[in-house]
């Protein structure tokens, strides 16, 4: 059981009126709607609204997983990883975080501005919708969090406590199941259409694919360079504007609860998985030109890091000895851990627990092709290598998406 009480919609007026950083955010006199926005996997999200259109988030941690019915334990700590993750960010690149507006560490709940006028990007993207400039500045994030939260940025000792207070087993402990082995290996939670099962048995059988799931398995539990987001996807991004092809005006990063020292380039493979997902929806439905924008977006939140990551640079703590020729091994190393983190994240959205709607939302006839697609493509960025610029990494998803989009 439970050692807090879990948020129920009739109590969030009063629970509001408790704090003053809240109630001065919205009228709890006049409370319009308590609307449960969650996706459902693992947390009650709740977006209220006053009748002027003010409105607040509250979220608050379960101490299980919530799509599992409560099978699966989990430690409801990961609200405070969220809270310390997001201040920190926010505090480096304020305009592209989600502000943090009240913690409630006895009842893990916290509060976060509305941004019910932005649209998460991922069911934009599904939507055919485009907001230009967001891929860019999604990478200047990581970029900014890669160098600000680093050993380049941070005193010794600031550097010893943030690695402290970040450590976050649990829920690292589910992306190394997920992300890296599972796949590979079924512990029972795996599940494709049956015309992809041959696909998955394919996955499994390729020893260099498992080889290299195993490297990068050993760099995510490793490489403690940074804090980051440790869940960076499109469903974890909201974007505002038009969609219509012109530059979002507003992109603000969420939902960083898997935050943790971690490898850079883990949030990057993250996002370049996310946009092969993406292409591999538009080729399905016969837009090759959406699927090569999409593929673009590779390129895209590789420049907006690297840019910001160059800016940052000369602020570096101790330029005596990580001079400029560090830099570019960084940059190098980097990139060339990117595509296996990226082949590791395309592979378990299609085979593994917890997929994307970009490919599930798919007709079964269509879905069969694009899932066939994405594991090709995680298959070849393998076996390729590890001298591979981003367009080169785009290049060979496009040519896996578009060659088994066709069913059969």
């Amino acid at each position: 059981m439970a050692d807090y009480e879990f948020l129920t919609a009739e109590e969030i007026p009063g629970y509001i009126a408790t704090y003053p950083s809240l109630a001065g955010r919205i009228d709890v006199e006049q409370i319009a709607s308590v609307d449960e926005i969650g996706d459902g996997n693992l947390n009650l999200v709740f977006l209220v609204k006053d009748q002027t259109g003010r409105g607040i988030v509250l979220k608050q941690a379960l101490p299980y997983v919530r799509m599992s019915g409560g099978s699966w334990t989990m430690t409801p700590d990961r609200e405070r990883h969220e809270v310390e993750s997001l201040t920190a960010h926010r505090r480096l690149v304020p305009d592209l975080v989600v502000e943090v507006l009240h913690d409630d560490e006895k009842r893990h709940i916290f509060a976060m501005e509305d941004l019910s006028d932005h649209t998460v990007w991922r069911p934009a993207l599904n939507a055919g919708k485009v907001h230009t400039g967001v891929a860019g500045r999604v990478g200047t994030y990581i970029g900014a969090v890669a160098f600000g939260t680093s050993l380049f940025a941070l005193e010794r000792q600031q550097l010893a406590d943030a690695q402290a207070a970040a450590i976050n087993p649990e829920l690292c402990s589910i992306t190394e199941d997920l992300v890296f082995t599972e796949p590979s290996v079924d512990a029972g939670r795996n599940s494709v259409l049956p015309a992809n099962e041959p696909d998955a048995a394919a996955l499994s059988a390729d020893t260099t694919f498992v080889d290299a799931m195993g490297r990068a398995k050993y760099w995510f539990m490793t490489c403690g360079e940074a804090l980051i987001h440790g869940d960076l996807h499109t469903g974890s991004v909201m974007v505002r504007g038009a969609g219509d092809g012109s530059r979002a005006d507003s992109v603000k990063v969420f939902d960083s609860e898997f935050a943790f020292f971690g490898p850079v380039a883990f949030d990057i493979g993250a996002t370049w998985a996310n946009y092969v997902l993406a292409a591999s929806r538009a080729y399905a439905l016969g837009d090759d030109a959406r699927a090569q924008w999409a593929l673009g977006l590779v390129t895209e939140t590789w420049t907006g890091f690297e840019t910001e990551f160059r800016r940052l640079w000369p602020g570096r703590r101790d330029p005596r000895v990580w001079r400029d020729g560090f830099l570019e091994e960084r940059l190098a190393t980097w990139q060339a851990q990117a595509w296996l983190f990226a082949a590791a994240k395309m592979s378990r959205r299609i085979v593994g627990y917890a997929k994307v709607t970009d490919v599930e939302t798919l007709p079964p006839h269509l879905r069969e092709g694009a899932a066939r697609g994405v594991l090709a493509a995680a298959r070849a960025v393998v076996r390729y290598g590890a001298d591979m610029q981003p367009t080169t990494f785009a290049q060979i998803c496009g040519d896996e998406l578009a060659t088994h989009r066709t069913a059969g």
